[in-house]
């Protein structure tokens, strides 16, 4: 019987076409690779470029001087100059503050109490007002002091008659005596009325003068200057001496003082310029910061430090003759210590700090900058003092110093600006067709595009972009 043919015969155009295949996909895996190495040497290409600033720029004398420089071949290639802004380190007076919070505390409060109790019968102020020491607040019904001062008097009048008796009948005895015409004992007893009776008018009088001084304070006067309070009582009502209340509660508020802590590390500072005879200003300003009160003076330091802060207590005096500051407000208050003359300074955001230490980026003459290690001092609001590491006059870098390194190229925003400006009135005067435009190709004068120009402008264009 004939068998059929077997399937491990494999004729020839089977067997072929498994090598054809393999071939076609080395081709396809080779012209893979030719492409993706074409675009690394393109990235590489256009990321290693060099730039080329235009003649006359800043950056064309900066390219200059690094490529006639060590290293100058490295710094022109890469991210073209970095925009920053720079200032110039300058002599100036750096104030030095104390900056605390304080609380207005009156030099005086008094309560105003009667000395003698009755039943009012006038309030003679107004809530608020502003009273002189001396100026009357309110009348006790004064009928019964008046009374008993002249009761008092009657009582003095009386007694000094009878003083004047005795001491005229004293006097008659001594003459008697004199005669022998009466006994010794009669006139020692009359000098010993005439001395009681001389007793008991001192008495009176004094009788006479506590009568008056009822009187006197029947009428309740203000003991201080300043501004009376909320008023706590009202005609008719009847108030007891001594009462705790008062009529009236008076603040004086001109001057007025405000109470403060420092920090037990100032204590010293502040001593010594008080032992020098220093006027230390002090200036009170608002909870915001932005508006000040009033100026004043240092006034004295408390004779303790806390324990429990660290601090210690001190006070300033402030005349406060527009009543800005008002009576346990809460104030910011400002005290300067001493004035640093001719430091030299620089703006706040041009110090940087790092592992080592302050330092900061100092512009070269060939637009490169250089970190250099500084020592601060004393900052202020807006500038910080270099006491070491900076010269007078050497430039700075103020914003943008985050993307810096030691030796990177930099502009500044006019450099830039002037550098685009006369790119542009290069290309202007020339009246040459921009990249990537080739002549007109005669038909209604419209330009070309040049695919070519572009790819030329893509490799040689001048970078003006800034990295940030």
């Amino acid at each position: 019987m004939e068998q059929p043919p077997s399937s491990d015969r494999i004729t020839p155009q089977t067997a072929g076409t498994p090598a054809v295949s393999r071939r076609g996909r080395r081709r396809g895996s080779v012209l893979a690779i030719a492409v993706l190495a074409a675009m690394v040497a393109l990235a590489w290409h256009l990321t290693h470029r060099t730039t080329a600033p235009a003649p006359g720029s800043p950056g064309a004398a900066a390219a200059r001087a690094g490529k006639a420089a060590p290293g100058g071949a490295r710094s022109a290639r890469g991210a073209p100059p970095s925009t920053v802004g720079v200032a110039t380190a300058r002599h100036a007076d750096i104030p030095v503050f104390l900056d605390a919070l304080g609380t207005v505390t009156p030099v005086a409060v008094a309560t105003v109490s009667p000395q003698v109790s009755g039943v009012i019968t006038e309030v003679l102020y107004t809530e608020g007002q502003m009273v002189k020491k001396g100026q009357p607040l309110a009348t006790i019904d004064p009928r019964p002091f008046q009374m008993a001062l002249d009761q008092a008097t009657a009582a003095r009048v009386r007694d000094e008659a009878q003083l004047n008796a005795a001491r005229v009948q004293l006097e008659r005895y001594q003459v008697l005596l004199k005669q022998d015409s009466i006994a010794r004992q009669t006139v020692d007893t009359q000098d010993a009325l005439v001395k009681q009776l001389a007793g008991t008018v001192g008495v009176d009088r004094a009788n006479e003068n506590s009568a008056r001084l009822n009187v006197q304070w029947s009428r309740i006067v203000a003991p201080i200057s300043g501004r009376v309070g909320l008023r706590p009582i009202d005609v008719g009502n009847y108030i007891a001496a001594g009462n705790t209340t008062g009529i009236a509660t008076i603040t004086q508020i001109s001057p007025i003082d405000v109470q403060f802590s420092l920090p037990q590390e100032r204590v010293p500072d502040v001593k010594e310029q008080v032992g020098a005879g220093a006027r230390l200003p002090v200036s009170a300003w608002d909870s915001t910061r932005t508006r000040k009160l009033d100026d004043g003076d240092f006034l004295t330091l408390d004779n303790q430090i806390d324990v429990q802060t660290g601090t210690v207590k001190a006070k300033a005096r402030f005349a406060n003759a527009g009543g800005a500051l008002f009576p346990n407000q809460f104030v910011n208050v400002r005290l300067l210590l001493r004035t640093i003359d001719a430091a030299v300074v620089i703006p706040v955001i041009a110090l940087r700090h790092g592992p080592s230490g302050d330092f900061v980026y100092v512009v070269n003459a060939d637009r490169t900058v250089a970190l250099r290690n500084v020592t601060a001092g004393v900052s202020g609001v807006d500038d910080v003092e270099v006491t070491q590491g900076l010269a007078v006059g050497e430039e700075v870098v103020t914003e943008g110093g985050d993307r810096l390194k030691d030796g990177a190229r930099i502009q500044t925003g006019a450099e830039r600006a002037a550098g685009a400006a006369s790119s542009g009135a290069g290309g202007i005067g020339a009246r040459t067709p921009g990249p990537g435009t080739a002549p007109a190709d005669g038909k209604g004068g419209r330009p070309r595009h040049d695919p070519s120009a572009a790819r030329s402008e893509l490799r040689g264009g001048t970078g003006a972009m800034t990295v940030r």
